[in-house]
């Protein structure tokens, strides 16, 4: 297929948000340079594995070329929301990342979503032909803060259930791991009635979490144990 690439070497703004409640958010990636705007749609997963993977290069390249990288940091200076209107310009389903050394740039590609398995050749590549593509030079600063904010934009939708680890809706929430789950219980903050699944999933979002164990996936449910069920418990049920 013919192929359009979209380039922005000097982006004034690129940045990860959403429209929508949490539960029901679209994330964006939004770049801006001078009077150009363009938005592209993609999944929440992708928008964390492109933050964590920029992490990564940058850190790979500090290493193996001596380049002078920023630390990884939690601050965020562009806490502004995406610019209106949004008409996205494709929905993403591949990406790639690389680093410029003549530019001292880390390169960030995003391809439409094709019918056809992608060929990989076309990432990162100039040819004429595969899916339309929106390509972001990036110096390591910008990609330090596009990481800090995207990591916020993936933690601010629902709270997780402390038990079963789903996300909580508002309408309510029917736990799997336990005979019913409370909603204005507040749970202790101590760190030593954490469940483990809980933290291991503030891990994937939360940069900084100490997550250095393995989950175990197995939850032994005592009234499963002894083949009974407390019925008193019935009051509690939603």
């Amino acid at each position: 297929m013919s192929r359009t690439i979209h380039e922005f070497r000097t982006p004034n703004r690129f940045v990860a948000g959403t429209v929508g409640e949490p539960g029901d958010r679209t994330f964006f990636l939004q770049v801006s340079q001078d009077q150009r705007l363009m938005s592209v749609e993609l999944e929440k997963q992708q928008v964390l594995i492109l933050a964590d993977r920029l992490g990564y290069l940058l850190d790979e390249v500090a290493r193996r070329f001596g380049a002078s990288v920023p630390p990884e940091t939690d601050a965020v200076a562009d806490t502004a929301p995406l610019t209106m209107p949004i008409d996205a310009e494709f929905r993403v389903g591949s990406m790639g990342l690389g680093w410029d050394a003549e530019a001292s740039s880390v390169v960030v590609e995003l391809l439409a979503i094709t019918e056809q398995p992608l060929d990989e050749s076309v990432i990162l590549d100039d040819t004429d032909e595969g899916p339309d593509t929106v390509r972001i030079f990036l110096n390591a600063d910008a990609a330090r803060e596009f990481s800090a904010r995207s990591m916020r934009v993936i933690s601010a939708g629902r709270p997780l259930c402390p038990l079963c680890n789903q996300p909580l809706d508002p309408s309510g929430h029917i736990c799997a791991r336990s005979n019913g789950y409370k909603r204005d219980v507040e749970f202790s903050r101590s760190i030593e009635f954490i469940d483990p699944d809980v933290l291991a999933a503030l891990g994937r979002v939360v940069p900084g979490v100490d997550t250095a164990f393995e989950v175990e996936d197995d939850f032994d449910d005592e009234s499963d144990e002894s083949g009974e069920s407390d019925e008193s418990d019935d009051d509690t049920r939603e």
